[in-house]
């Protein structure tokens, strides 16, 4: 039996999809199954929470509250009187009613054996360091009235410093507490909080260590409170003195340093030798010249060059210098540039002739990067020259440089340069030997 064409194209196209023989029943079983699966995650939600519930109640105590409703009335909670006993509470002035009654002939014995009683008081801290119990050492504020500030102060002042010292000779530590400052001079005229303080503290003549105070904003009264430690062994504390310098931060590092203090370490080994603790205000000072070398003295002039990183030394005369009877009537300046105690580069002027005061007036060049600049010192030392091949001896000497080589006048003017590039800074510098 042959089919026909049509035929043919229906019998493939039936094979071909066979889902199109339902087009309305498939998606009702799809929704239906659907709806199965979500009932069942519905109820296994619903099962989870009520066993959660159920072991929730059973570790929880047992409160039951019964409401009670009567038609549309607000509900009502049953509450049960609970019976309880409080405990007896016995009312006694002293602990000896609580004791257990004693005949009297007990109690005059006790009585006989017991010290006098002693009126009640209240202790404090301070009651070890000796007077009445519970009172207060007078020691403690001796220096009390030193914390007093004034009203009025001199003319010019520049500032009065409080502060403490005590030395622990057992294992040799001097500790300066800084207390506070008052009445420091202003940046701007007229204005009462124009001053950044900050203190400087080391001891001279050999110390190198120099300790620094956190620095106060914008006050002229500023309140430290700051213990600094140094190492001092006692057979050398009398030979120290302690100094400290007040600097103004917010003004240049040339006129920055608003006065300095220096206290006589031999005063503290003398007057209080046993660490005790001693209040000392004293007033800042001016930098006052110290007195003219014996070796006279030499004008240097320094100019610094910031962007080819060039330090240009003048050395443009000497006065009061005492030449050796044995050399010739003239003079010449080594300049020696060193660097971590190492000799970088050696320069000499030419002879100058002259007994007391030569002129020299010749200028050097030498190269400071600005990362070298606190390890750099510079040594200028003045020869006269001998007779015949003899030795040129040594007349005098300064060193410029920071404050690993340098104090004073010394390390101001070389300070001075290096902060103010492009300017020329003159300055007398006295020789040493």
């Amino acid at each position: 039996m042959r089919l026909t064409e049509k035929q043919v194209t229906r019998t493939h196209a039936e094979y071909e999809n066979p889902f199109q023989r339902w087009p309305v029943a498939l998606p009702i079983v799809l929704v239906a199954f659907g709806a199965i699966l979500l009932a069942m995650f519905a109820g296994y939600i619903v099962w989870r929470k009520r066993r959660r519930g159920s072991e929730c109640d059973a570790l929880a105590p047992h409160i039951l509250v019964y409401p009670s409703y009567q038609g549309d009335a607000a509900p009502q909670l049953i509450c049960r009187q609970i019976d309880f006993l409080l405990p007896q509470m016995r009312r006694t002035e002293s602990l000896d009613d609580l004791m257990p009654e004693e005949e009297p002939a007990q109690k005059e014995r006790r009585a006989s054996d017991q010290p006098p009683p002693i009126k009640q008081h209240r202790s404090n801290s301070f009651s070890g360091y000796g007077g009445n119990l519970g009172g207060l050492d007078p020691a403690l504020y001796r220096n009390r009235g030193d914390l007093e500030d004034e009203l009025h102060y001199p003319e010019g002042h520049l500032g009065r410093v409080w502060f403490y010292l005590r030395y622990e000779a057992g294992c040799e530590k001097l500790l300066v507490t800084l207390l506070k400052m008052k009445n420091l001079p202003s940046r701007t005229v007229g204005t009462a909080n124009g001053c950044d303080p900050i203190v400087r503290l080391h001891l001279v003549p050999n110390e190198r260590r120099v300790q620094q105070s956190r620095q106060k904003k914008k006050t002229c009264n500023p309140f430290f409170d700051e213990t600094f430690v140094f190492q001092v062994s006692e057979k050398e504390l009398a030979d120290h003195s302690l100094r400290m310098t007040v600097v103004d931060s917010g003004r240049n590092k040339r006129s920055g340093t608003i006065g300095h203090i220096t206290f006589p370490l031999r005063h503290l080994a003398t007057e209080h030798p046993n660490d005790q603790l001693e209040l000392l205000k004293m007033d800042l000072e001016k930098e006052t010249d110290g007195p003219c070398s014996d070796l006279g003295e030499l004008l240097i002039s320094l100019f610094y060059n910031e962007n080819l990183h060039r330090l240009t030394v003048s050395v443009i005369a000497a006065r009061n210098i005492k030449l050796h009877d044995t050399g010739k009537d003239e003079t010449y300046v080594r300049l020696t540039l060193n660097q971590h105690w190492h000799t970088v580069k050696v320069k000499r002027t030419s002879n100058v002739k002259g007994a007391g005061e030569p002129k020299y007036s010749q200028g050097f060049n030498f190269r400071v990067p600005q990362a070298n600049i606190d390890v750099t010192s510079l040594c200028l030392q003045i020869f006269q020259p001998q007779q015949g091949y003899g030795k040129d001896k040594s007349i005098g000497k300064c060193v410029l440089g920071s404050y690993m080589f340098a104090r004073g006048k010394a390390l101001t003017h070389w300070s001075s340069a290096f902060a103010n590039p492009m300017e020329q800074i003159q300055n007398w510098q006295p020789l040493t030997e």
